[in-house]
């Protein structure tokens, strides 16, 4: 019985693989059949356009910009009135890390990976004062804390303010700062230049204010009052 019992099962474990070979040997042979076409053929997207006099920073590729972009250029302070050179709007991470750092390479590691949008805007006056105003939004507050920790530890250095600053008025310590460059930058044949910088973070934005002048002096007062502007904005 038993022996009955197992020529049985090998005769039907036989029969499957026969099957299974024979089902594999007829659709070796037949003709592939094509999938249904996707339903939607081409992405709704901006299509690039070539840079002439219509086009803008934005246009030229859309695809780089978000909605969110927009909103945070938004929350910036209008450009003064009998100012020049000014921009106000949305910057890419590696448009912002070329302009902002000495190395666009070590920008483009914290601001690249984490960062959410960027908004500047820009003004000079007089040929003398040249401010720029750089909102970082982070997509978690991790990342705006690592960048204002960054920037507090290199601030009171030789190469940049070399002074420890003060705190900005009127916001939690540890939260704002203001650094007034010790001394100006002077070379043979080129204008002293001083430079003014308040930093401010709130939850997941990050405000710099850059204060420029290249006679030598900045007035620490005007810089705060533009930054507290900046800051009722957001």
């Amino acid at each position: 019985m038993a022996r009955t019992t197992l020529l049985i099962a090998g005769a039907a474990v036989l029969g499957v693989l026969a099957g299974t070979i024979t089902g594999y040997a007829v659709q070796y042979h037949r003709e592939p059949t094509p999938l249904p076409p996707l339903a939607q053929q081409e992405m709704a997207a901006p299509k690039p356009a070539a840079a002439n006099d219509s086009t803008s920073r934005r246009s030229i590729n859309a695809n780089r910009w978000h909605k969110a972009d927009e909103d945070l250029a938004k929350k910036l302070v209008e450009v003064p009135g009998g100012t020049k050179d000014s921009f106000s709007g949305p910057l890419s991470p590696d448009a912002f890390s070329a302009n902002y750092f000495v190395d666009p390479a070590d920008g483009l590691g914290p601001v690249g990976r984490h960062v959410k949008s960027i908004a500047t805007v820009r003004w000079s006056k007089d040929d003398r004062d040249f401010v720029d105003i750089h909102l970082l939004q982070y997509r978690e507050r991790n990342g705006a804390e690592d960048f204002y920790a960054g920037m507090v530890q290199y601030m009171p250095t030789k190469k940049y303010a070399g002074n420890d600053g003060k705190e900005f008025p009127g916001v939690p310590a540890d939260f704002g700062h203001v650094w007034i460059d010790s001394e100006a930058n002077e070379k043979p044949g080129y204008l002293p230049v001083r430079q003014g910088r308040a930093l401010v973070r709130r939850g997941d934005i990050v405000m710099v204010v850059e204060w420029t002048n290249n006679r030598g002096d900045v007035d620490e007062k005007a810089l705060v009052e533009l930054a507290k502007r900046q800051m009722e904005r957001l």
